[in-house]
């Protein structure tokens, strides 16, 4: 009995505790500003973020003498040909790399990998960050398949 009686008193004690409403229908959030703050660098931190994982397909791993100029050129070569595809020049010490694409998924990445192949044999896929503004079409269907 006392258990009960003992019980009913601190429900009843914390009951006003727990039901502070600043009007009917709204809830007031008591918060430091800091917390406001790393809210806004938070989303101020996701809006400056430009690339999210992905795939590209690595064309060429150059290092020594004239590494540089070739990467270039192989750069411009593959640009020349696949107008349609962005390729980048990276240097990670001590090699110059070619990548290539801006690919979601690795069998997209996969299925530009077999049109290249002929001219580049050694080309391979590797995750990378990239631009999800710049993603290559790999899809060939037509208006025609759609139908059918």
């Amino acid at each position: 009995m006392k258990k009960i009686v003992l019980y009913t008193f601190f429900v009843l004690v914390a009951l006003p505790a727990f039901s502070q409403k600043k009007g009917k229908g709204s809830i007031e959030i008591v918060a430091d500003k800091k917390v406001a703050e790393l809210v806004d660098l938070h989303v101020l931190f996701n809006e400056r973020i430009r690339t999210i994982p992905g795939y590209r397909i690595m064309i060429a791993s150059l290092s020594g003498n004239n590494s540089k100029s070739n990467a270039f050129g192989i750069k411009d070569n593959f640009q020349k040909s696949n107008t349609d595809v962005t390729a980048y020049l990276v240097f990670e010490e001590p090699n110059f790399k070619v990548k290539v694409g801006d690919f979601k998924t690795q069998l997209e990445a996969f299925a530009f990998l077999q049109q290249i192949k002929s001219t580049y044999p050694n080309a391979y896929i590797i995750k990378d960050n990239v631009y999800p503004n710049k993603f290559v079409s790999t899809d060939q269907s037509t208006d025609d398949d759609l139908d059918n």
